[in-house]
């Protein structure tokens, strides 16, 4: 059966039409008692009618298959559905979700545009993922290279600082040593900023990564000339 349009709302009917084929027993009340535990939430009209999207239909099928291959508790679904929210990575239904692994090379084309879905890590997801310790996230703190937000949540571009330190660590570099490249960082940050000052806004997102391509291979062809000197 074709996924209707992103942009087309689902009936609860439609919704059961799409489900029953998989999980025959599906039924509004089923439906309703998820919502009212807090797994779905589907949108609301002006008038108060719920509106399902295609991705609450998804949400759904998780949910069905981890009760009825897994027998997973609802507490551990709600959790393996937070996890999912915070951007980590589905895996079979038969393992949690997990951290992605960053790359070793981002993409320099879309390494500066604003995530759609950014990855929020709890600490101890942060140092299970990179093989680090808290002391090590500490200290990262300390020396201003991982930033936790509000919800003490780090994002990926944390994950790859200590990734990259926990692998620098090897070679007897640690926390301290490293406090320079947040200064580097912040002065080219502002650099780029300046450059990109009074562009238009349609164009300001796309020149920024631009400018901040240049930069990258400035500072990579200075370092390499530096390496061979």
């Amino acid at each position: 059966m074709p996924r209707p349009s992103p942009s087309r709302p689902l009936t609860i009917g439609a919704v059961l039409a799409q489900l029953r084929e998989e999980f025959p027993e599906v039924s509004i009340s089923k439906i309703r008692f998820l919502e009212g535990e807090g797994l779905l939430t589907p949108a609301r009209s002006a008038a108060g009618y719920r509106h399902y999207r295609p991705e609450d239909v998804d949400r759904l099928r998780y949910i069905l298959r981890s009760q009825r291959d897994h027998f997973w508790p609802l507490r551990v679904i709600k959790d393996s559905l937070e996890a999912l929210d915070r951007g980590l990575t589905p895996t079979p239904a038969s393992s949690r979700p997990q951290v992605p692994t960053p790359s070793v090379d981002p993409d320099l084309e879309g390494a500066f545009a604003v995530a759609g879905r950014e990855l929020r890590l709890t600490r101890q997801e942060l140092v299970d993922a990179a093989g680090g310790d808290g002391d090590l996230i500490e200290a990262l703190e300390g020396s201003g290279l991982v930033t936790p937000d509000e919800a003490e949540h780090f994002d990926e571009d944390d994950l790859r600082v200590v990734t990259a330190v926990v692998g620098l660590g090897g070679f007897g570099l640690e926390a301290r040593h490293l406090r320079s490249f947040r200064t580097v960082a912040d002065r080219e940050a502002g650099l780029i900023e300046q450059a990109v000052r009074g562009r238009p806004a349609r164009s300001a997102a796309a020149d920024r990564a631009e400018v901040a391509r240049l930069c990258l291979q400035l500072h990579t062809a200075l370092l390499r000339g530096a390496l061979r000197s």
